[in-house]
């Protein structure tokens, strides 16, 4: 999952300019030890093709239990059979067992990456011009990087929460053909990640082209990724002898008819708080309709003028798209079969069966069979941005950003959080990593991270989660 400059890439709130981070000052007391724990991290290779998540999670135990952490607090799950995709638990153990605890969620694999492709050895950290360059540098070791130092931190200074606090590093986020440690603690070792709620990755701020803050977001509720497979067959034949019943024009027209539909407009109550805050931040135009379609969903005006903006047209409904086609076995042969992959992006609350049934209405076609392909399934409803989350965000950004509004919105990708929200433990995207609208190479090239956002979350989640801990 990537950070908030990719959220927002469409939005037009911050422009860009070279080497927006210039100088950095020395590390000073703390970020030196924080900086060998994100080195290590990042420089420990967990692709799925050739890393180790297991690796990654030894060395954060390691560290872990160097700090004063017992064995009986640290948890390394690996399954059967995955011996490279393993997982970590730790526990801070809280003093009143009556408050549930709450979950700090990062992820350790990477999207994999090439050395001939990159200016830079993606799997080695390298901090340049104000910008740390690595393969994970921002999605997620970042996150994860700063639960290990503020779990160190707490030990250390002998901290004693009243929320127990818990962190699971988990594997499998990346990849869809990989075992996802977020569900298999989830589904199986509910005990050790338990919470009232967890902060997981998915949202930070906006940098203005100074490189001020713009705003700060939470992100509450996601889509959910849904494929569906389209497939038509037939007897086929030769080529010299067509007929109209032709695999890949059933499929073709099918394609065509679900392309041209537009699932209806939808607001909760994280869109309509998403809406209503970037408002003033956007352009005249963007600001009016956005909220003319919270006054009124159904207001075709203030659409046409949100729809522009594709991030913006899918918070606002369910999406689907074609993405793949296969059809046919020879050049001089009339088609046997004709399948297509129809990617969904379904809204929250949504079932994938009535979207299943939608693309069949679409589809218009008997001939054309519609299928779910391997999924989650899972459309959970957004968590409640509830005082208990909101009152300590608010207080704790008003003194790190004064003046910053937080911005509540709804992720159109997917993260880790789709299981969590499902099995009942409200999760919600918080990095405090801001960025601008540059290109920061998530999931491509020359992946980096801003090196004083870094240190700047670093220090505004370690205060944040212990106002959660600690609160009455």
């Amino acid at each position: 999952m990537g950070v908030l400059s990719r959220i927002l890439a469409g939005a037009a709130v911050a422009a860009i300019l070279p080497g927006l981070a210039g100088a950095q000052p020395a590390p000073r007391a703390g970020q030196a030890a924080f900086r060998e724990t994100y080195k290590e991290l990042v420089e420990i290779n967990t692709t799925l093709s050739v890393g180790s998540c297991t690796a990654a999670a030894e060395a954060m135990a390691a560290r872990l239990r160097a700090a004063g952490y017992p064995d009986s607090d640290l948890h390394l799950i690996v399954a059967p059979g995955h011996p490279r995709e393993g997982n970590l638990v730790a526990v801070l153990p809280g003093t009143d067992p009556k408050v549930r605890a709450i979950l700090l969620l990062a992820h350790l694999d990477v999207v994999e990456a090439n050395r001939a492709d990159w200016t830079r050895d993606p799997f080695t950290l390298i901090e340049e011009d104000g910008w740390f360059y690595a393969r994970g540098a921002a999605d997620d070791k970042a996150q994860a990087a700063i639960w290990v130092d503020t779990m160190i931190r707490y030990k250390q200074e002998g901290f004693r929460p009243r929320r127990t606090v818990k962190m699971a590093l988990t594997c499998g986020e990346e990849s869809e053909g990989a075992l996802n440690g977020a569900n298999l603690l989830v589904t199986e070792h509910r005990d050790l990640i338990d919470a009232e709620f967890a902060l997981n990755e998915g949202a930070g701020g906006l940098l203005d082209d100074a490189g001020k803050p713009v705003s700060l977001s939470i992100q509450s509720g996601e889509k959910v990724y849904q494929d569906f497979t389209l497939e038509t067959t037939n007897p086929g034949g030769h080529s010299s002898r067509p007929v109209k019943d032709n695999a890949i024009i059933h499929l073709a027209a099918a394609l065509v008819r679900i392309s041209a539909y537009e699932f209806p407009v939808q607001l909760n109550d994280t869109t309509r708080a998403y809406f209503t805050a970037m408002a003033p931040l956007v352009d005249a135009d963007s600001g009016a309709a956005m909220r003319a379609i919270v006054a009124d969903p159904s207001d075709k005006a203030a659409l046409a003028v949100l729809a522009r903006n594709a991030t913006w047209n899918s918070m606002l409904r369910t999406t689907c798209v074609a993405t793949l086609v296969n059809a046919g076995h020879a050049p001089n042969a009339l088609p046997q079969r004709a399948t297509a992959n129809v990617n969904c992006r379904i809204f929250p609350g949504v079932s994938y069966e009535a979207v299943q049934a939608k693309l069949a209405e679409l589809a218009a076609d008997p001939a054309v069979s519609i299928a779910p392909g391997k999924t989650h399934r899972l459309t959970p409803p957004p968590p409640a941005l509830s005082p208990m989350v909101m009152k300590p965000l608010r207080a704790q950004a008003a003194k790190m950003w004064p003046g910053v509004p937080i911005v509540p919105f709804q992720s159109t990708g997917a993260t880790d959080g789709k299981y969590l929200n499902s099995y009942g433990i409200p999760t919600y995207g918080l990095t405090g990593i801001f960025s601008d609208n540059s290109n920061s190479g998530v999931h491509g090239l020359n992946e980096r991270l801003r090196v004083k956002s870094l240190y700047d979350a670093r220090d505004f989640l370690y205060l944040l989660v212990k106002d959660y801990a600690s609160a009455k």
